[in-house]
C-alpha cells in the first residue's frame, strides 16, 4: 500500500514539474513565439501588447504569461512596435 501511494505521489510531482515551467512563461519569450507565427502566416498591421489579466478590453487574447497574471492581446490594423532585433534584447 505505501509503495502504491509513493509511486502515485511520484507520478504527480513529475507531471507539476513538467508542467510548470510553461506556465511561467515569460511574456517577452511568448510574444516572441506569436509573432514568429503571424509572420510566418504573412500578417502584417498588427500590435501585440503585454496586459494585466482583467484588463483586455475588446482586444483578442492570443495568450497569457507571467503565471496567468498577464495576457497578450492581438489588434489588427496597427504596426507593429516589436521589431524581430528588439525581442532579441536581453532585459
Amino acid at each position: 500500500m505505501a509503495a502504491a501511494l509513493l509511486f502515485v505521489g511520484t507520478c504527480g510531482f513529475a507531471q507539476t514539474a513538467e508542467t510548470a515551467p510553461a506556465a511561467r512563461k515569460s511574456c517577452d519569450d511568448l510574444k516572441a513565439e506569436i509573432t514568429k507565427k503571424l509572420e510566418a502566416k504573412g500578417v502584417t498591421s498588427y500590435t501585440l501588447d503585454v496586459v494585466d489579466k482583467g484588463k483586455e478590453g475588446d482586444a483578442k487574447v492570443v495568450g497569457g504569461c507571467d503565471g496567468g497574471t498577464k495576457s497578450i492581446v492581438y489588434s489588427r490594423g496597427a504596426v507593429s512596435q516589436v521589431k524581430a532585433s528588439d525581442e532579441k534584447k536581453p532585459q
